[in-house]
């Protein structure tokens, strides 16, 4: 992978972005988009809009989502702990014992999630699965009024942010999920050449993926596209445990994943296909046989309705502090869709 892109998705990582609370994430985006883009604007949304090629009256959409799971500030106990509520869906066993850090607006402030020790939980506790509200976030106050100096009720909480590279260029993160599809939609639009390009294209960063798609519908909506094609991750299911007759085939390092169902248009899908195999980018199917959770359900029935596809990077431990893709998998699914985008037109039909 380039610096300049690597750089850009490390730092995307390292920046806090839960659901509705993406701004310090999207100024990434924003920074890094304005080194090439002819346009970059934000929605009151704030979803994060790159165009080139706007005068183009053929609008194709790229869309990934920012947006990562977190928790947020709940209550404040006489003590100074701090309970929380999930924003997005976490596991709470991956909780405890992790470092969080809680974002307020004086700067970040570092504890650790907290749970009755091993050696005091009965046996009946033993075998239960955690919630949340045996869990609390410790900062070190004394009390109650030390803790609210530091901290408000409504504040945004993530899992320390880290990357560590592992071996065969695979990165490890939490927020991968989809920051590494926020990355390829950017990248692919710097990627692409521009002498080739008849189509104008609409790469965003799309906010409150995790809480409904709620940013894929605003920004497909403001846009109007013809085309659009979602970036998300999705399960690699080449280690212990998870079962292929269920969820696929899919392996990293072995290229991005190119859906197929009722959920994606056909010819999109071809031509993504041939995108592929015409440029030597190694790609993997995968079936889905009804709406996907990811932002290609909500683009493909916008408004009159959008020619959908939907491009996914294999993942392993996927909603958990630490999440792992292939830095190939992302280079891959950059230049696939760049290449996609030059192979479109106004000519197009994508009528099934």
């Amino acid at each position: 992978m380039e610096s300049v892109a690597f750089e850009f998705l490390t730092k995307l990582l390292e920046t806090p972005s839960p659901s509705g609370y993406e701004r310090p994430g999207q100024d990434v985006v924003r920074a890094h988009a304005r080194t090439f883009a002819e346009q970059v604007r934000t929605d009151v949304h704030g979803n994060v809009i790159a165009v080139r090629n706007a005068a183009s009256p053929f609008r194709v959409l790229l869309a990934g989502h920012c947006d990562q799971i977190g928790l947020i500030v709940q209550y404040i106990d006489d003590n100074g702990f701090i309970f929380f509520q999930s924003i997005g869906g976490w596991d709470p066993i991956n909780l405890v014992g992790q470092r969080a850090v809680i974002w307020t607006a004086s700067g970040p402030v570092s504890g650790v999630i907290g749970r009755k020790p091993i050696h005091l939980l009965t046996e009946e506790e033993r075998k239960a699965v955690p919630k949340l509200k045996d869990l609390w976030i410790d900062i070190g106050a004394a009390n109650k009024a030390e803790a609210a100096e530091k901290v408000r009720i409504g504040d945004c909480i993530t899992i320390e942010l880290a990357h560590r590279m592992l071996l065969n260029q695979r990165i490890i993160s939490s927020g991968l999920d989809d920051k590494a599809g926020a990355w390829t939609v950017i990248e692919a639009l710097r990627r692409v050449r521009p002498d080739k390009l008849r189509a104008a294209v609409y790469s965003v960063s799309t906010v409150q993926e995790e809480l409904g798609l709620r940013g894929a519908r605003t920004s497909a909506f403001g846009i109007d596209p013809q085309v659009g094609i979602a970036v998300d991750v999705t399960f690699a299911t080449d280690c212990p445990t998870l079962e292929k007759k269920e969820e696929g085939d899919i392996l990293i390092g072995k290229g991005p994943v190119i859906y197929r169902g009722p959920n994606m248009n056909p010819k999109v899908v071809d031509l993504l296909i041939q995108a592929a195999e015409s440029n030597g980018i190694p790609y993997q199917l995968a079936a889905a046989g009804k709406a996907t959770g990811t932002d290609a359900n909500a683009i493909q029935v916008n408004r009159a309705g959008v020619a959908t596809g939907l491009v996914s990077v294999p993942n392993r431990y996927m909603h958990s502090p630490v999440e792992m893709v292939s830095l190939e998998d992302m280079d891959h699914a950059a230049d696939l869709l760049a290449r996609f985008l030059e192979s479109i037109g106004p000519d197009d039909d994508f009528t099934p």
